[in-house]
C-alpha cells in the first residue's frame, strides 16, 4: 500500500458527511481479513461492497484493484473477487521467503541499531505485550506488524527492506486466515524481546536464527484446512461504516 506504515494503522478517519474513498475501503477490508472476520475465499462482489460502504462501483473497483495488488484478494478475469486463500504450497513458500529475507535484514542490522530505533522497537514490543495482557488482539496484531515494519524500514539494504514489507503483509494475512478458531492469539511471549537482545548483542548469526525460529513457530500454529463460510458484507461493513461516520 502507498504511504507510511503509520498511515496504514487500523481505524477510520472519515470526516462526518464525507464520502468513503477506495483507500478507506482497502483499509477496512484489510482489517477484517487480519482480524479473521473475512475468512479465506469469501466473495467480494462489487454491488455488495458498494452498498455496504455507500459508494459507486467505480470506487469499489479501485479498492479491489489495490487489494489484489497487495495479495489481500484474488480476482480472475470475468469473475468475482475473493479474499486470498493461499494453498499449502504457497503458504510454505511465503514463510520460506520471509525467513530468508528477514533473516538477512536482521543480520545486517545486528550491532548497528541507532539508539532511536532501538527505543522504538523496545516500545513496540512492550506495547504488544500490554495489548496481549488486556486481551486486545487487534491492537496486539497492529503492534506486532509495526515491530517488523520498523526492521524493514531501517534495513541497510533497501531492496531487502522493500521485499520484507511485502512479505510481512502476506504472512500476516496467512496467519489471520488460518489461525485455528480455538486459538485466541498467535502471540509468542518474549520472542520480540529476545530478537531485540540479539540485535543489540551484535551476533548476526544468532539474530538470524532467532527471527527464523520466530517465523517457524508462527507457521506451526496455522490450520491450513480452516473452513470458509458465507459472509454478509452489508452486516460486516455497513454497520461499521455508519458508526465511523457518526463517531468520527
Amino acid at each position: 500500500m502507498s504511504g507510511s506504515w503509520q498511515h496504514e494503522r487500523y481505524g477510520s478517519n472519515t470526516p462526518v458527511g464525507s464520502r468513503v474513498s477506495d483507500e478507506q475501503i482497502v483499509e477496512q477490508v484489510r482489517r477484517a481479513v487480519l482480524t479473521q472476520r473475512l475468512p479465506p475465499g469469501t466473495r467480494l462482489p462489487e454491488v455488495a461492497l458498494g452498498e455496504a460502504f455507500g459508494v459507486s462501483r467505480s470506487v469499489v473497483r479501485k479498492a479491489l484493484t489495490r487489494l489484489v495488488a497487495n495479495h489481500v484478494a484474488v480476482q480472475r478475469p470475468n469473475q468475482v473477487a475473493r479474499v486470498a486463500s493461499p494453498d499449502v504450497d504457497e503458504t510454505r513458500e511465503i514463510f520460506a521467503a520471509r525467513r530468508l529475507i528477514e533473516g538477512e535484514v536482521v543480520a545486517l542490522l545486528t550491532g548497528t541499531l541507532p539508539p532511536a530505533v532501538h527505543q522504538r522497537l523496545a516500545a513496540l514490543a512492550e506495547a504488544e505485550k500490554a495489548a496481549f495482557t488486556r486481551g486486545d488482539e487487534e491492537r496486539r496484531i497492529e503492534e506486532s506488524l509495526a515491530f517488523h515494519h520498523c526492521l524493514a524500514e531501517h534495513s541497510p539494504n533497501r531492496t531487502l527492506g522493500a521485499m520484507l514489507r511485502e512479505l510481512i503483509l502476506r504472512t500476516s494475512i496467512v496467519i489471520a486466515l488460518y489461525k485455528p478458531s480455538d486459538l485466541a492469539s498467535c502471540y509468542l511471549e518474549g520472542d520480540h524481546d529476545d530478537l531485540l537482545a540479539q540485535l543489540v548483542a551484535g551476533q548476526p548469526d544468532a539474530a538470524r536464527a532467532r527471527v527464523q525460529m520466530h517465523l517457524s513457530s508462527l507457521e506451526a500454529l496455522l490450520d491450513l484446512h480452516a473452513p470458509s463460510g458465507a459472509i454478509d458484507l452489508g452486516v460486516l461493513f455497513g454497520r461499521s461504516h455508519s458508526l465511523s461516520r457518526r463517531d468520527a
